[in-house]
């Protein structure tokens, strides 16, 4: 236990190393989908080995799950991605990220909506804290400028989220994580680089150094960060502690994630948000922690086993 959750630690410290990573490459001329394309199309063919080798040339458990690779592919990687770096080019790593993990309450909502089954008072607690959250987070008041159309991409991203963890959710024992992060990983980049060939994709890139902290350096070494730090290590990482704590316990540790990003932005960007946007990232996730406290406390009762038990197999690249 002790071993998997500093190995989860270190999946989250990797993982939110990418908003940095990004903007960092934005900031010089590049587009989003030339930054997501580039982020995919490398960490893909990285992957692709050890999947090859996860495999074994068992092929057919790629026929057999397609369709769940290319959504997750589609939606959970290529989608979640762009919409994520959009929000990143028009607000703070840390309000990006933020507005990325409402993702758990928009999924209580519809469950919601859909079943017509009033939550647990413990998940309507969480929900109803993390949307207070939100409020602060947007700054209504003013008193910090936030752009509109940054917020959409951010929530748009948490749509993406959503339905990537109810893509993921049922229980597969036929294809390894490793193989199945891969193949989204290759259906992503496809997908952005088709989009691109069509003109509908903006795809600008940059030579230009980028800017880390107080070092200048040039834009492949933002770009290996982006690929192999906050991709290949923190997808791989992430499957282990996974593995290692299970996919509740993992999910929890996985919050640390908002943390590490605002870490990361203000030593390597010199960002931070606003006092009331901290507080509002607190209460999102104090809210996001009640909802998956909620939902671990009933699977272990033994009662409404939760539906997202096997969410985290595979983390989600923001």
């Amino acid at each position: 236990m002790a071993s998997g959750l500093g190995v989860a630690l270190f999946s989250s410290a990797v993982f939110g190393l990418s908003g940095s990573f990004a903007k960092a490459l934005l900031e010089t001329g590049w587009t989003p989908g030339a930054a997501v394309t580039a982020r995919l199309t490398g960490a893909a063919l990285i992957l692709a080995i050890p999947a090859i080798f996860a495999l074994r040339g068992r092929w057919h458990q790629l026929r057999d799950n397609w369709l769940t690779v290319l959504l997750f592919g589609f939606i959970g990687v290529a989608a979640c991605q762009l919409f994520y770096f959009n929000a990143v080019s028009r607000l703070s790593v840390g309000v990006a990220l933020l507005l990325e993990y409402l993702a758990p309450v928009l999924i209580v909502l519809w469950l919601w909506a859909a079943s017509r089954k009033r939550p647990r008072p413990l998940t309507i607690a969480g929900t109803l804290l993390s949307l207070g959250g939100l409020v602060l987070v947007l700054d209504l008041t003013g008193a910090v400028k936030v752009d509109p159309i940054g917020v959409l991409w951010g929530i748009a991203a948490a749509v993406c989220l959503a339905i990537y963890f109810f893509i993921t959710a049922k229980e597969n024992d036929t294809l390894p994580p490793i193989v199945l992060a891969s193949g989204g990983l290759m259906v992503g980049a496809i997908v952005m680089w088709l989009t691109a060939a069509t003109g509908l994709l903006p795809m600008a890139f940059s030579t230009a150094d980028t800017r880390l902290g107080p070092w200048v350096t040039p834009w492949w070494v933002a770009l290996g960060g982006l690929v192999v730090l906050a991709t290949v290590l923190a997808y791989v990482s992430g499957i282990v502690a996974a593995r290692a704590l299970g996919s509740k316990v993992a999910s929890f540790v996985s919050l640390t994630e908002v943390l590490f990003a605002v870490i990361w932005a203000w030593l390597l960007l010199g960002e931070l948000p606003g006092p009331i946007q901290l507080l509002g990232g607190l209460l999102i996730v104090g809210g996001v922690v009640l909802v998956r406290l909620d939902e671990l406390r009933a699977a272990v009762s033994g009662a409404d086993a939760a539906a997202l038990d096997h969410a985290n197999d595979c983390e989600p690249v923001p």
